[in-house]
């Protein structure tokens, strides 16, 4: 079966698509390589501001379910966001969306994968608050429609509640892993038999709330000190935006630990959830919060594990995201 071919344009064919869809045309500066999905350029539009632009893969690119229409979802959000810039929620401007494509603006700082090894204890700390409270400001949106589930409608994966609408993302994931023969390690059954003993936990969740579920460092910017100059200034420090709002989707707030997981402790005692709780986000760690958790774990599992067909991950990639399904399958049996 085909894997995703990302779509790449010529510096003459992104500058006439730009010019086509916004009237503005633009010079390439450099490609982005680090996103598997997605098409990423840095350009400098003809009226000097910088940009990065976003091209979608193309339409017969295989793709699973829950990432058809998911660069609308992307826009959608970043224009959700907007009202939010200017209140402690950095995020890049959307300057111009089409169905194929978006162009937003340029953030300051670095992603926080390519500094985290040289940053002392104490910066990780004030940064990690300061995420906890972006985040917890972030999960202030809500849908206009009540609905749980993934935004786009290519996707038909949304529901009235959210135990109806996980259930059906799980499923989806399920279809694709038959589709692109994943190998799971568990039975199909019994994936939707561990769903199923979490209805409980999930019928708490009465309130969709924008869930980005893809806070790994990668997609956090943050401004930091010069060695220099960290011991004389302190800690310091700041994030100054979150990216890449694809994997986006209406669900339980406390989904996000999931991913925010990958840059460090996500416990109730941790940096994180304190910024989190000081924001006015709520979480209290009761045994249906951590059932969800787990399954939170366990749909992310399946994401990487599945996708790794699309994308032709090598054998080392594959073993990784196998292995991360393994531990959130034992710990979602650990529950029962």
């Amino acid at each position: 079966m085909q894997s995703l071919s990302k779509r790449r344009l010529s510096a003459a064919g992104l500058d006439d698509l730009m010019r086509e869809a916004t009237g503005v045309g633009c010079r390439l500066e450099a490609e982005l390589t680090d996103g598997w999905f997605n098409t990423a350029y840095r350009v400098r539009f003809e009226d000097g501001r910088a940009a990065v632009v976003k091209l979608a893969p193309p339409a017969d690119a295989p793709v699973l379910r829950y990432e058809r229409g998911i660069m609308a979802t992307e826009a959608m959000v970043y224009r959700r966001l907007a009202p939010l810039a200017g209140k402690g929620v950095p995020t890049p401007e959307l300057l111009y969306a089409g169905e194929d494509f978006l162009a937003v603006s340029v953030l300051d700082g670095t992603p926080w994968d390519k500094v985290a090894d040289r940053l002392p204890p104490a910066t990780g700390s004030v940064l990690r608050r300061e995420l906890g409270a972006i985040t917890a400001r972030l999960h202030t949106l809500s849908p206009g429609d009540g609905r749980f589930g993934y935004p786009a409608p290519e996707a038909a994966l949304s529901a009235p509640d959210w135990r109806t609408a996980f259930t059906a993302m799980v499923d989806a994931l399920l279809d694709d892993a038959e589709r692109w023969r994943s190998e799971l390690g568990v039975a199909p059954a019994v994936v939707r038999t561990l769903v199923a003993e979490g209805a409980t936990a999930l019928d708490e969740v009465t309130e969709p709330r924008l869930v980005h579920f893809d806070l790994w460092p990668g997609n956090v910017f943050v401004g930091v000190p010069e060695p220099d100059g960290a011991a004389a200034d302190g800690p310091g420090g700041r994030v100054t935006g979150i990216i890449d709002h694809e994997r986006a989707f209406w669900g339980d707030p406390a989904a996000e630990l999931v991913s925010l997981e990958f840059g460090g402790d996500t416990g109730p005692d941790s940096d994180l959830v304190a910024g989190y709780l000081q924001a006015g986000g709520r979480l209290d760690f009761t045994p249906a919060l951590r059932h969800r958790l787990a399954l939170y774990g366990l749909y992310l599992g399946l994401i990487l594990v599945v996708e790794c067909g699309p994308r032709g991950y090598d054998a080392d990639r594959r073993a990784e995201c196998r292995g991360f399904l393994d531990e959130r399958i034992a710990a979602v049996r650990a529950l029962g």
